[in-house]
């Protein structure tokens, strides 16, 4: 029973996918209801077995600082920066507290739907970051020190080299480990994980794409990389299947692919939910801790040697 994962209010899919099982909304209640009371002790003897942790994640791990408990961050908690290149690009970011004995800290990066575009470097907080900030909650909740960035474009599109740009003028600001490196976004910005993960195959520990679509083409150059894909599967403006009707295919086809190359990515899809699942989401139980868990198994990448100009 430890082996299966059971999100908020969706099939965690290791399994076949949702599609080809057309598994209904109530079977998936009942099968979450049975499978509540195992999960936080199924994942405690998955972890515990792997690495020693320290008290704060083991807190998050035993449910400690719930969602219903948790204080909410708030958006002016997070410095205003901009990158120290010629393209001083803008982005927010915080460091949570907890961090003892100078270690290095993982780093979560955030990219934004079309909705929060602009040049305010505000916007892409807004609405607690489209509930991207439950992360950084569950953090400051349990004690676990993180890094959490969150840039800004002002177009439908994200410049995997303008992702390289933040995440080097990071780690000059903050005490990041660049082995683990996060990157996550919504809508549009689940589209720019996909496309930053294929522009550096080896330069980040995991993906977590939402609501988003990428092209089949280099997807092989990503299939060992860590990945939790969440998608709704009634989805109103990126189709689940395909996407824009175009080359870029929605996640149930993604991830399908990924599997069909030797992939084993994590996939949450929501039977009844369209296109807005990300406070949900973000809140999902276990999505922090397999964030802290990821790490790169080979040297890390030199991002200062990136450019912006695409």
């Amino acid at each position: 029973m430890c082996n299966v994962a059971v999100g908020t209010g969706g099939v965690n899919a290791e399994s076949p996918l949702p599609a080809d099982r057309g598994v209904p909304q109530a079977a998936i209640s009942r099968r979450s209801a049975m499978l509540a009371d195992l999960m936080p002790a199924c994942r405690t003897l998955r972890i515990l077995r792997a690495r020693p942790i320290a008290a704060g994640l083991l807190a998050l791990i035993l449910g400690l600082g719930s969602a219903s408990t948790v204080a909410a961050v708030d958006a002016d908690a997070f410095g205003r920066y901009r990158t120290a290149d010629a393209d001083a690009i803008a982005y927010r970011a915080m460091q949570t507290a907890g961090r003892r004995h100078g270690e290095l800290l993982p780093l979560i990066v955030f990219m934004h739907g079309s909705g929060q575009n602009g040049s305010d470097n505000e916007s892409q907080l807004q609405g607690h970051a489209n509930g991207a900030l439950e992360l950084v909650d569950a953090a400051q909740a349990n004690g676990i020190p993180l890094v959490f960035v969150a840039p800004q474009v002002d177009r439908d599109y994200w410049p995997p080299a303008l992702i390289a740009a933040v995440v080097n003028d990071a780690l000059q600001r903050f005490p990041v480990d660049p082995r683990r490196i996060v990157l996550t976004g919504l809508s549009d910005g689940g589209t720019g994980v996909w496309a930053t993960l294929k522009a550096y195959p080896r330069c980040f520990a995991a993906g977590i794409p939402m609501s988003g679509m990428t092209e089949l083409a280099g997807l092989a150059s990503i299939r060992d990389v860590p990945q939790w894909i969440f998608h709704g599967a009634m989805d109103n403006d990126t189709d689940i299947e395909t996407g824009y009707g175009g080359a870029m295919l929605g996640s149930r086809a993604v991830v399908r692919a990924l599997r069909a190359m030797g992939g084993h990515p994590r996939y949450t899809e929501y039977a009844d939910a369209m296109h807005v699942i990300w406070p949900q989401a973000y809140a999902t139980d276990g999505l922090l801790v397999w964030i802290l868990q990821r790490r790169l198994n080979h040297p890390p990448c030199d991002f200062s040697s990136t450019r912006t100009a695409e």
